[in-house]
């Protein structure tokens, strides 16, 4: 059995697994391992969501600032604005 680290050679298959596979078959193991997954309780998701939405605004709010202090700099640099 190749090692986990190694790619697999062109004849190998991952043990437990078939290349010609029937499609019914496959769609049973899907739903099989779907239900052994530990999904998020809802109060986690509602916990994450808000933390992407927090650092999406923090992040949004960080390069507005720079660009405006960026776009000041080359405004001086360059002279524009000026009457």
């Amino acid at each position: 059995s190749p090692r986990a680290y190694e790619p697999l050679g062109k004849n190998e298959t991952i043990e437990g697994s078939n290349k010609m596979a029937n499609p019914v078959q496959y769609i049973k193991e899907v739903k099989q391992e779907a239900q052994r997954v530990t999904w998020p309780s809802r109060k986690e998701t509602i916990a994450s969501t808000i933390a992407v939405f927090i650092m999406v605004a923090l992040a949004s709010v960080f390069l507005y600032v720079s660009d405006q202090i960026l776009a000041w700099i080359v405004s001086l640099i360059l002279g524009i604005g000026q009457n």
